[in-house]
């Protein structure tokens, strides 16, 4: 059985850690290779189960990724091109009616992000199709729109009061691969000025047991069941400390990492789900 993880031209081998998960799948001896999910070279149709892992630079051609996505045997696509499309856009977090979740707002011009400021006085703003914390700002009220327009020239973005909480309890990543809660990560800033918790703006990751979060975790994974018509093959839920609670900031459903750099604990329920898709279960039919 032959299983293509999908990449990006910039990380060839896989994602950071990637020997974790290279391992655990030829421990269950599956034949597998790291493929740029925009070679023309790639046969994608003689694969077996195709798995979109480190594609992050999706986020600069979205219309190309989402049609090769679209191009693939949807039974062979684990998650699926229709959830791709869905989740590339963060307009999804206005489709959370079943969870609680960061106030958010969509603007697509400098009229409405000064409006959407205005409302919050202190706002996180990022680009709509984005990541890695690229484009993030925190803007005050008081804005004009030439002030303004920088932000929205790349196109829409999202718009969110600033949560507090981020120096205190951080962000917290949640995984449900294959139904079961597998890891959980604290993310925290660099520092007071820094807000971003990616390990490139000096985040810092490790891995802590689920507690109290994983019932969310699962709550939206049955949400995105519910949504999607199936179960969802693998999903990462980030959390923040909003007004006493914990409530979903973001969803990744195309390709999030899996933090095997820091611990290898998704490595072999990531691979157990790629040997359960290889003897496709009744309910997994699309």
């Amino acid at each position: 059985m032959t299983v293509l993880l999908a990449t990006s031209g910039d990380l060839p081998q896989g994602e950071p850690g990637a020997p974790a998960l290279d391992a655990a799948l030829a421990e269950r001896g599956i034949d597998f290779a790291w493929v740029r999910w925009d070679d023309p070279a790639v046969d994608w149709a003689a694969a077996d189960l195709v798995a979109v892992r480190s594609t992050w630079d999706y986020v600069e051609r979205p219309a190309d990724f989402l049609g090769w996505a679209a191009s693939l045997d949807q039974s062979r696509l684990l998650n699926g091109a229709d959830v791709f499309a869905w989740n590339h856009d963060k307009r999804y977090l206005l489709d959370l009616d079943d969870l609680p979740g960061v106030p958010t707002a969509w603007v697509a011009s400098a009229t409405q992000l000064v409006a959407a400021v205005d409302g919050l006085g202190t706002a996180v703003v990022k680009p709509a199709i984005g990541a890695g914390g690229q484009g993030l700002a925190v803007l005050q009220a008081g804005l004009d729109e030439d002030q303004a327009a920088p932000h929205v020239e790349g196109g829409p973005v999202v718009v969110q009061p600033l949560v507090e909480s981020i120096h205190t309890h951080g962000e917290v990543s949640v995984y449900v691969i294959d139904g079961r809660v597998t890891a959980r990560f604290d993310k925290v800033p660099a520092g007071t000025g820094e807000i971003r918790v990616h390990e490139e703006f000096g985040g810092q990751v490790r891995e802590v047991p689920t507690g109290e979060v994983g019932p969310l975790a699962l709550r939206a994974y049955d949400a995105m069941a519910r949504r999607f018509g199936r179960p969802i093959d693998y999903l990462r839920v980030d959390l923040l400390h909003w007004q006493g609670d914990w409530v979903v900031s973001e969803l990744e459903l195309i390709e999030p990492g899996l933090y095997l750099d820091v611990s290898p604990a998704n490595a072999g329920p990531f691979a157990d789900l790629v040997v359960a898709h290889l003897q496709p279960r009744e309910s997994r039919t699309r």
